[in-house]
């Protein structure tokens, strides 16, 4: 059976874009038809200055929202990142197989760091070497696939090369992951600026629509989206990029084609209005299943803790058998090497 791992960082309250672009398609077609795997990698939170009590809480939030979201334990393995040793075990020996350069052309690094830079500032090493953590992630589970955004594409290219060169080197030890990528809505944009992607730990509020903001919120971010000059309601992502974020979100919640909806307005203000009572009645099932799973905290910490179990017993055979392979001695194990007398 294909086997599928998917990841979500606890860094920012979950959006529509994440909904939209990732966890739907999860909980209706990964979970169903694949061994997945859901996590959430809050190891990946530390890369940046944070509060730690706000990454326990979001890890909290984000894994009962996952849940909110239709995933279900008996079908899939959700789990926290943290909770399972094997992730970071396997990071160092893929540090071991990388290089400098692989790492620094990373796109999200370059980015972030250049922007420290102007400010006076730099960056944690951990952020060069997130990617491989990243890789460490999905080879430690042998998983095919590895549904991710164009953001992140680079990211699994990084991790197929570093499954080849481990294997060639050390001996067939990784199944070698491809990405695949959602057909709609796989980038939605931000209300505010639509040429930036609807982030969750964006500091613009206001362009980003948060899976447990209220509808009226909801209602009053989707009716000041910035959209472009000119009248018309068509489709076009390069010249009128705001008018086709929201179709795209008006598509991907009613089920419709962005460029055929594109006729069926005369306005902007119409539009919007539709938007936003689409986007209110898709988010509705999830708040309120969130609230259910709030009530009853004791579930989802043991939903988590069976995840890590059976996340565990995948993982840990895979990660050993690397740890052979590379040469390091195993727990106990007898080399066959005499040992010196430290005293002589």
């Amino acid at each position: 059976m294909t086997r599928v791992f998917s990841g979500i960082k606890p860094t920012g309250h979950l959006t529509l874009g994440n909904y939209l672009g990732a966890m739907r398609q999860w909980a209706a077609v990964d979970q169903h038809r694949a061994e997945a795997l859901f996590c959430i990698v809050d190891l990946h939170a530390l890369t940046v200055d944070h509060d730690p009590a706000r990454v326990r809480r979001l890890s909290r939030q984000a894994a009962t929202l996952l849940l909110a979201a239709g995933l279900d334990p008996q079908l899939c393995t959700v789990f926290v990142q943290s909770h399972v040793d094997e992730h970071a075990r396997l990071s160092y020996l893929l540090e071991c197989v990388a290089t400098d350069g692989e790492m620094r052309r990373m796109i999200q690094y370059k980015e972030k760091a250049a922007r420290e830079q102007r400010r006076g500032g730099s960056v944690r090493l951990s952020l060069l070497t997130y990617p491989v953590l990243m890789a460490a992630d999905i080879l430690a589970y042998g998983a095919d696939e590895v549904p991710v955004g164009d953001d992140q594409a680079q990211h699994v290219e990084l991790t197929r090369d570093l499954a080849v060169r481990f294997n060639q080197r050390y001996g067939h030890t990784f199944v070698v992951p491809r990405a695949t990528h959602p057909t709609v809505a796989a980038r939605v944009m931000n209300l505010q600026d639509p040429t930036a992607k609807m982030g969750k730990s964006d500091d613009t509020g206001p362009g980003i629509v948060y899976l447990l903001d209220e509808p009226d919120v909801v209602r009053k971010k989707v009716m000041r989206a910035v959209t472009d000059s000119g009248r018309d309601v068509v489709y076009d992502r390069e010249s009128r990029p705001g008018v086709a974020n929201l179709l795209e979100i008006l598509a991907a919640c009613s089920g419709g084609n962005p460029e055929a909806l594109g006729g069926v307005y005369e306005s902007y203000g119409a539009l919007k209005k539709d938007t936003a009572e689409a986007v209110v009645e898709v988010l509705r099932p999830v708040q309120e299943r969130h609230k259910e799973l709030c009530a009853d905290p004791g579930y989802v910490e043991g939903v988590l803790r069976d995840g890590a179990e059976r996340a565990r017993a995948m993982s840990r055979p895979i990660v050993d058998t690397a740890y052979r392979a590379i040469g390091l001695l195993p727990a106990g194990a007898d080399s066959g090497t005499p040992v010196l007398n430290a005293a002589r």
